[in-house]
């Protein structure tokens, strides 16, 4: 427990490890690799050399001593965080690791002005983050082994089927090998996927495409350019081959409860972002309740789920589709060019604003349609996104 004057110290200084923050995590991750290079494999190297992964430390540390007497306002960000790690495996002794090197690197950066006093300050402070985060992080883990068809840790699964979605997307269905019971999840939640490329293993995080209560889970793969594990899949992945998998996590769900809900679901994505609002569409289109289901997409040869999506809209009157395609092919009708507009949102919407609105997407996509919910006058606690990288980024 931080005592008052440890508080004090945190938020004098908050602003100068908020001036330096990006220096600090620029030291930290080197560092931390260096030292320990077992715990490497737990980040994303593409996110690395971006520099989104450090931003988001950055931003995350100066959140984190801005409101260090009021913590309650950081509830949605453990939550973002704690899944995260669960989806990647994390354990209670890696935060020991962390801990050691980000003060490390905050006294490299700082210097003389990290006193004993300040150091003592925020070696407190990050044990009570990290006392938070483990304690979050093992009631969700107990959760997901609790479920049906749940486990903890690392589980191997076989490639069962392979289906092309789109000309860049891919659905895989993985069985687990070592039952048959159906596994519950909430639709909208991720898995992490963890395989071994040219001797190095890797962990990324897919969304699941599919509703839950079935043997398998389903995730469906952009082809990123340069991507390791995306190409992987894409072109040396085939039907038999094991990988393993963390237990599905994620905050970004529809949950149960609101599948027969009065107010209209709008479910906007833009690429690759539709993968999870298929899961919620699989999951609540049969309750009656009204969707509004918008996709963006660059063409119908990229736009995946099309036809399922039509298929179900063939045999439930509550669904209606919103396409805007950025440059349409010949062949193509989509509903609307070039890219989402908050007429065209609000024209769907038709002077409703009490609705309940999932958004994802790329990066460009969702500071767009986070503009639009707001000029629309959409109520902000009905209006859901999940995104990884720093909030303000999208505002």
């Amino acid at each position: 427990m931080l005592t008052a004057e440890q508080i004090s110290i945190i938020k004098a200084t908050a602003s100068v490890v908020g001036n330096h923050a990006r220096d600090i995590t620029g030291v930290f991750y080197p560092l931390l690799f260096e030292r320990y290079p077992q715990v490497q494999a737990y980040f994303n190297q593409t996110h690395q050399i971006q520099g989104t992964q450090r931003e988001a430390l950055a931003q995350a540390l100066v959140a984190y001593a801005t409101h260090i007497d009021e913590l309650g306002q950081l509830s949605e960000a453990v939550s973002l965080i704690t899944h995260k790690h669960c989806s990647l495996n994390i354990q209670p002794e890696h935060y020991d690791l962390v801990g050691e090197c980000l003060m490390e690197a905050i006294g490299r950066v700082l210097g003389a002005a990290v006193t004993t006093e300040v150091a003592d300050a925020w070696s407190a402070a990050y044990g009570q983050l990290a006392d938070m985060l483990i304690n979050a992080e093992a009631q969700i883990y107990h959760h997901n082994a609790k479920r049906r068809g749940g486990w903890q840790g690392e589980r191997r699964f076989v490639i069962d089927a392979i289906t092309a979605e789109s000309t860049t997307m891919t659905s895989f269905y993985l069985v687990p090998e070592d039952q048959e019971e159906a596994i519950d999840f909430m639709p909208g939640q991720y898995v992490g996927l963890i395989l071994t490329i040219d001797g190095e293993v890797v962990r990324r995080n897919y969304s699941l495409s599919d509703a839950p209560g079935a043997r398998h889970l389903r995730i469906t793969v952009k082809h990123e350019q340069g991507g390791a594990v995306s190409s992987y899949l894409h072109q040396q992945a085939k039907v038999g081959d094991a990988v393993r998998l963390t237990a599905p996590c994620g905050d970004f769900v529809l949950k149960p409860e609101d599948f027969g809900a009065d107010k209209p679901l709008y479910l906007v994505t833009g690429g690759a972002g539709i993968t999870p609002a298929i899961s919620m569409l699989n999951s609540c289109v049969a309750s009656g309740r009204k969707i509004v289901f918008v996709h963006a997409a660059i063409n119908g040869e990229h736009h995946a789920f099309a036809k399922h999506v039509q298929a179900l809209k063939s045999k439930h009157e509550n669904l209606k589709t919103f396409y805007i395609y950025e440059t349409p092919l010949p062949q193509d009708a989509p509903d609307a060019i070039g890219y989402l507009k908050a007429d065209m949102l609000g024209a769907l919407m038709n002077g409703v604003q009490d609705v309940d609105l999932y958004y994802l997407g790329p990066k460009p996509f969702m500071a767009c349609v986070n503009r639009i919910v707001q000029e629309l006058g959409i109520p902000p606690q009905q209006v859901r996104s999940e995104w990884f990288g720093p909030r303000e980024a999208l505002d």
